[in-house]
C-alpha cells in the first residue's frame, strides 16, 4: 500500500475512533439512567469533553471564579490540550478529531457522488468570502451573551450536542433545526458549519496563523496542476501560496504530496526550513 493511502486511511481511522468515542459516551449518558454503567465512559458527558466550553467559560473563571452552568473544569483542561495541538499543527481538532466536522464530511461523500465536479462549488467566491467571517461574529455573540448571562447560551442551537442527543428529550429544538440545516447544506457544500458558523472552528483557525508546522509549497518543483487546490475541502487556493496560513485550513492534509500533489516533496506539512 502506497503511503498516500496509508495517511488517507490513517485520517478516516482517527476520524472514525472519535466519533465513535463521543457516540459511546452519549448512548452511556442514557444506560446510566436505566442502571446500566459502563465503565470509565459512564462517568464522562459532551459537555465534559467539549473544548469550546473551555472558551465561553474563560471570562467567568476570570471574573467570578466559576464556571459556566453546565460548564465542566475538564473542558478547560481539553481546551488547553487542543491549544498546544493548533500552535503545533494549526487547526488539526477541527480536520481530524471532530466528530460534527466527520459526519459533515461523510455526508458530503454522498453529495460529490450527485453533483461530482460541481460539488463544493455552488456559492460564488464574491459570497463565499465575506460569508466565512460569519463564524467570528457567532463566536463574538456566544462568548458575550455566556458572560453575560452565566449560562451557556449556544446550546440551544449546538448542532454538535443536537448530533448526538437527537432521540431524546433533552435537546432543543433549535438544535435539531440547525443541525438538519447543516446536514442539508452538506450535500451542496463541503463543511458548511466549519466553514460559516462554528464558531470553535473561528478559534482554532487563528492558531494557523501562529502554528509550528504549516503546509508548505516548494514553487521550484511545483507544476502548476491545481490539484491541490481541487482537494481542499476548504476551497483554499493553496497553488500560488508558500505556505498556508488561511483561517479556513484545518490541517486534513488532502492537498499534499503524500495525498493529492502529484509530485514527492512538493507540498508538505513541516516547519519553516524542515525537511
Amino acid at each position: 500500500m502506497k503511503m498516500f493511502n496509508k495517511k488517507k486511511f490513517t485520517r478516516t481511522a482517527v476520524q472514525i475512533f472519535f466519533l465513535s468515542l463521543v457516540l459511546l459516551i452519549s448512548i452511556s449518558h442514557q444506560l446510566v439512567e436505566k442502571g446500566i454503567i459502563i465503565p470509565i465512559i459512564s462517568s464522562a458527558s459532551l459537555h465534559s469533553i467539549c473544548p469550546f466550553g473551555g472558551v465561553v467559560s474563560i471570562y467567568s473563571l476570570v471574573t467570578d471564579g466559576n464556571f459556566v452552568q453546565k460548564i465542566h473544569e475538564a473542558t478547560v483542561i481539553l481546551l488547553g490540550i487542543v491549544i498546544i495541538l493548533g500552535i503545533l499543527f494549526g487547526s488539526v481538532f477541527c480536520g481530524w478529531i471532530c466528530p460534527l466536522g466527520t459526519v459533515q464530511e461523510f455526508v458530503g461523500k454522498l453529495g460529490k457522488k450527485i453533483f461530482k465536479n460541481r460539488y463544493n462549488k455552488f456559492i460564488p467566491y464574491k459570497y463565499d468570502k465575506p460569508l466565512r467571517n460569519l463564524r467570528y461574529i457567532v463566536l463574538g455573540w456566544v462568548v458575550f451573551m455566556t458572560a453575560y448571562t452565566g449560562k451557556l447560551a449556544f446550546s440551544d442551537i449546538d448542532p454538535y450536542y443536537a448530533l448526538f442527543n437527537f432521540w431524546t428529550s433533552e435537546v432543543a429544538i433549535g438544535g435539531i433545526i440547525v443541525l438538519s440545516i447543516t446536514f442539508l447544506a452538506s450535500l451542496f457544500v463541503e463543511r458548511p458549519w466549519c466553514k460559516y458558523a462554528c464558531p470553535f472552528g473561528a478559534v482554532m483557525g487563528l492558531t494557523n496563523f501562529i502554528s509550528i508546522f504549516k503546509i508548505r509549497r516548494k514553487s521550484s518543483t511545483c507544476v502548476d496542476c491545481k490539484k491541490c487546490d481541487n482537494s481542499c475541502p476548504m476551497n483554499i487556493e493553496i497553488s500560488d501560496k508558500k505556505q498556508v496560513t488561511n483561517h479556513q485550513c484545518i490541517s486534513c492534509l488532502k492537498c499534499t504530496s503524500e495525498i493529492s500533489c502529484p509530485i514527492d516533496d512538493t507540498l508538505m506539512m513541516k516547519t519553516k526550513g524542515g525537511k
